[in-house]
């Protein structure tokens, strides 16, 4: 898929500590779906003019995929479809200032603990400021 990059095969994940929910500031999270497939790297080239299908979610960085599962599904239909397979990948800048689109999971629209579901931002890489391209498939 041209402008997707797909998720390295790296060796075990970092351990984060969980976040204290009720002391710490959420981060806003811009997420962007689209059915089908993911967004690909030219449709955030220019700032302003990302895909209109945005929607923007207050979270942490310890959040799984399970729980963004869950927020997406609320508010795109494609999502909630018994067989749906959501991916996950961060969009953001490379060093030379080009998006770059990488996926990093997948879960099932209807979790039975298999996948990615209990991966978290932070083990994944996430920085704050990047953004989140959720494809329902």
């Amino acid at each position: 898929m041209a402008g997707v990059a797909q998720q390295p095969k790296r060796g075990p994940r970092p351990r984060f500590p969980p976040v204290d929910r009720e002391k710490t500031c959420p981060l806003l999270l811009r997420v962007f779906t689209k059915a089908g497939s993911h967004h690909v790297a030219e449709d955030f080239a220019e700032r302003g003019k990302e895909p209109k299908d945005e929607v923007q979610i207050y979270t942490w960085k310890d959040a799984t995929l399970r729980e963004l599962t869950d927020l997406v599904k609320e508010v795109a239909p494609a999502a909630r479809r018994k067989n749906a397979t959501l991916s996950f990948a961060f969009v953001y800048p490379d060093r030379h200032g080009r998006f770059t689109v990488r996926v990093v999971g997948q879960t099932f629209s209807y979790g039975n603990g298999k996948l990615d579901d209990g991966k978290i931002l932070a083990e994944l890489g996430f920085q704050i400021g990047d953004y989140l391209d959720v494809a329902t498939m």
